[in-house]
């Protein structure tokens, strides 16, 4: 499944790059589609951070974010650096008592607050109170007229807040916002959103919410929550894919999901399964690969469970996550090299998906020699790794069992 993100850049008076603006986008025509605001924004923090990778969307810059009422009010800003994200909030929001305390707390924590597509609106009684707290005010240059335009420019100066001149369409329209005080500028005139594309894999989102419960307890276990985890493939996915970015990258390869949760910590992951329960919930049916799904979780399954045949009790997990990862170049549509760039996997793993001979590969083979029917090829990987061909077939029934009920247990799907 492709996944999208538009990104324009927003440049300084000297026209460099300050930030880029993220915009939701559900396909490659290049213009925002009428969409729930929650939906849309959740949308584009997970295609972000988790499908594209924000190092590569932002080159080190900040991005801007629109947040709608309902986001807020949830702190899901609060999910990200203050250096990564700078907080855009809509013009549908209204200006009241718990939106300025809201900005007062994002303040607080380091977060730069702009208020987008500006129009004064001098007897709203909050105005002054929210104004403080605002970092940038953006004017749209196309649909505000110069009295309103000069309104603004005049409380910014006062306020010492700073401009962004917004659908700056020419030369003529950048130099007029330049002399009226304009520090940053965003338009056709510079650039239009680029869209960015990934892949996605097929969700199940009644993990989500038995893991949303898990979390809520007074005292969660982790066996729990990675058994259900180590169930979802798209879930399992996005998890290495977080640990692995800028801000939690481990100094340690990752040899099971245990292991990823355990460094991750169970606040970060109760963040991250809510931003992705909003998009879920809030968006459309999608066409899902159930096939590819269950294939890679039968493989998980097998792999693990020959491991324990072989005695390897406390590598099992790897071996799962060995078989888990098997067809992630398939699901991607992305060579599997590339695919393993972006994951924190230990070596061995690694090796495995890669095609390089070792005992993962050799358990991997064995699978997908059952798998295929190829009967030669598994007897001799039987005889290889010393264990009764009944053993491996009976594995491979168990784990096929196994796949179905975890598919079925998404009603969606």
């Amino acid at each position: 499944m492709e996944v999208f993100v538009a990104r324009q850049p927003i440049f300084t008076e000297k026209e460099d790059v300050f930030a880029y603006e993220l915009l939701y986008r559900n396909n490659q025509v290049n213009q925002f589609p009428q969409i729930d605001g929650d939906k849309a924004t959740a949308d584009v923090i997970i295609n972000s951070f988790l499908n594209i990778g924000i190092d590569e969307l932002s080159n080190g810059k900040p991005c801007f974010i629109n947040f709608t009422d309902n986001l807020l009010k949830v702190k899901l800003p609060t999910f990200f650096h203050p250096k990564e994200i700078v907080i855009e909030i809509l013009e549908s929001v209204e200006i009241s008592a718990e939106l300025i305390q809201i900005c007062k707390e994002l303040k607080e924590l380091g977060y730069q607050i702009v208020l987008d597509d500006f129009v004064l609106n001098e007897q709203n009684p909050y105005l002054s109170r929210l104004l403080p707290c605002i970092d940038i005010i953006k004017v749209d240059f196309q649909n505000t007229s110069v009295l309103m335009r000069e309104k603004i420019e005049s409380l910014a100066k006062k306020m010492k807040i700073k401009l962004l001149a917004e659908k700056i369409e020419t030369r003529e329209e950048f130099s007029e916002a330049a002399s009226s005080g304009y520090q940053y500028f965003q338009g056709y005139f510079f650039s239009k959103p680029v869209i960015v594309s990934s892949k996605d894999i097929p969700v199940n989102i009644h993990s989500y919410y038995e893991i949303i419960n898990l979390l809520s307890a007074d005292e969660p276990s982790v066996d729990k929550i990675t058994k259900l985890i180590e169930q979802d493939l798209s879930l399992s996915y996005k998890l290495l894919k977080l640990i692995n970015s800028p801000s939690y990258r481990p100094r340690q390869k990752i040899s099971s999901i245990r292991q990823a949760i355990v460094l991750l910590g169970l606040i970060e992951i109760q963040k991250w399964i809510f931003v992705l329960a909003v998009r879920e919930t809030k968006g459309v049916k999608k066409d899902l690969s159930k096939e590819m799904v269950s294939m890679s979780l039968t493989r998980a399954k097998m792999s693990e469970s020959i491991a324990i045949q072989l005695q390897r009790f406390t590598e099992a997990s790897s071996y799962f996550m060995t078989g888990m990862f098997s067809l992630m170049d398939t699901l991607l549509n992305m060579p599997m090299e590339k695919v393993l760039n972006d994951l924190p996997l230990q070596e061995n793993i690694c090796e495995a998906l890669n095609g390089q001979s070792n005992e993962y590969k050799k358990v991997l083979d064995l699978t997908i020699a059952v798998e295929m029917g190829n009967w030669e090829m598994a007897s001799q990987l039987c005889k290889h790794l010393n264990i009764p061909e009944e053993s491996a077939f009976h594995s491979y029934h168990q784990s096929i069992k196994w796949a179905k009920q975890i598919i079925e247990m998404d009603t969606s799907l």
